[in-house]
């Protein structure tokens, strides 16, 4: 072996064993079978040299980046790559410069890789969009974050959003085991072999992401060769001794917080206490606010549950003031009270629908005016141009019902509330009906004799 080989295996092994192990080519990579089957888009577009923008949107250590770094291996194009991190105004603009002077000397085109884009700016994502649209540069931009949240609708719109999904179990393994065998860039050398328990537990706690999964082998690889050189196996002991415990994958401000508020809103929605405590219990172990998550059963005590049972409403507020009062860990009982009250009650959203079409009314109508006779009239020129006239006080009546019109007039007859025959909403509709049948009654032109 001589010096540059020695220096190069050196920087070789100085390296991260994540970042060694990265696939050198399409056929090393795992994972995203159906993003890179021989007839898909993406592929149909690599093999071809014809890429085009592109956001790739996917979880941490699915192969954004990897996928990438492959495509520029593959193209003929100039390939630019750079972190939104580090990266701003400056920096694109001399991109872009870099870019026309390829196009007009090399007759080449440019792929700019934006790892991380979402960490991009309103005015840096806009100084992209001229030339995207012209065509002097071909975007892939990689983020974890939702595209729809964080890229801007304009250069969202000129580029195509590629989601790739977490790892399964099944490929986290093989990059498990391909790295403990691989003796070049891998933990071959090291002789060490992993448990089948360990093994489960390994990709367990690495969530679908091959990088955690690889850095946390790595760590309990070196725990065991320090302690036994030669042939071992990994145990789950070793984990557990190598490895601080993981808590949950979770970026509150991210797509995985919309994706458990989501789930456990309809788990509730779906009359499931079972999976509505899980979430529950995901989310708080994951760190989010306890209070958002009290907000959002609020919103679904009116939304989901309304008029069947009125007193849900009261328990979500309640919860909430527990929770406030006691602080967790006790005031988190609090909250999985509302949440087992909230999704084993009788569900009705016809308060939500009533009030969305009601929204939808007014602005289509515009601003119609209050029907006299239901005006206040606290003056006496108020009086004589004929507002509060004609009148009728419910409780002067028996039931304190009284036919009467309250909309305006080009609204009058039509109905936006429909309670459904369930819970409590059960008594509204048998009232409603009553009342609005002697409504449809006092309508009827009276026959004479």
């Amino acid at each position: 072996m001589d010096l540059f080989e020695q220096e190069k295996e050196k920087k070789v092994e100085g390296r991260p064993l994540a970042d060694r192990m990265r696939p050198r080519s399409l056929s090393e990579f795992i994972g995203q079978s159906k993003l890179m089957g021989p007839d898909s888009l993406v592929r149909r577009a690599i093999d071809s040299d014809r890429l085009f923008s592109m956001i790739l949107w996917g979880p941490p250590g699915c192969g954004k980046t990897t996928l990438a770094r492959l495509m520029a291996r593959h193209t003929s194009s100039n390939f630019v790559h750079f972190s939104a991190v580090l990266a701003g105004v400056k920096q694109i603009r001399e991109v872009i410069d870099e870019a026309r002077r390829t196009r007009r000397i090399q007759r080449r085109a440019t792929v700019l890789f934006v790892d991380e884009i979402h960490r991009f700016n309103k005015s840096q994502q806009d100084a992209f969009l001229h030339h995207v649209e012209s065509g002097l540069i071909t975007l892939i931009g990689a983020t974890t974050e939702n595209p729809s949240f964080e890229v801007i609708a304009p250069l969202l719109s000129r580029c195509r959003v590629i989601r790739l999904e977490a790892l399964s179990k099944q490929e986290l393994k093989t990059v498990v085991r391909r790295a403990l065998a691989d003796e070049q860039r891998g933990l071959g050398k090291l002789e060490l072999d992993i448990s089948p328990r360990a093994l489960e537990h390994l990709v367990n706690l690495a969530g679908g992401d091959a990088r955690a999964a690889l850095n946390n082998l790595e760590m309990a690889a070196l725990l065991v060769h320090d302690r036994q050189k030669g042939a071992a196996v990994i145990d789950i002991k070793d984990l557990e001794a190598a490895l601080a415990a993981k808590a949950p994958r979770y970026d509150k401000s991210g797509d995985q917080h919309y994706n458990l508020i989501s789930a456990f809103h309809k788990s509730l929605r779906g009359s499931d206490p079972d999976a509505a405590l899980y979430w529950l219990a995901r989310m708080l172990l994951a760190g989010e606010d306890p209070l958002y998550i009290a907000r959002r059963m609020v919103r679904f005590a009116s939304e989901d549950v309304g008029n069947a049972d009125p007193h849900a409403l009261q328990l979500a507020l309640a919860a909430m003031e527990a929770f406030r009062f006691l602080g967790p860990p006790e005031g988190e009982l609090a909250l999985a009270q509302a949440a087992v009250y909230l999704a084993t009650a009788p569900k009705s959203n016809t308060v939500y629908k009533a009030f969305g079409r009601v929204l939808q009314m007014a602005r289509k109508t515009g601003s119609l005016p209050v029907p006299l006779h239901i005006r206040n009239a606290p003056t006496g020129l108020m009086k004589e141009m004929g507002y509060g006239k004609g009148y009728k006080y419910a409780h002067d009546y028996e039931g304190g019902f009284v036919a009467q019109d309250y909309l305006p007039g080009d609204l009058q007859g039509n109905y936006f509330y429909f309670p459904k025959n369930i819970g409590y909403e059960k008594i509204i509709k048998q009232r409603l009906d009553h009342w609005r049948s002697r409504m449809a009654a006092s309508k009827k032109p009276s026959l004479k004799k």
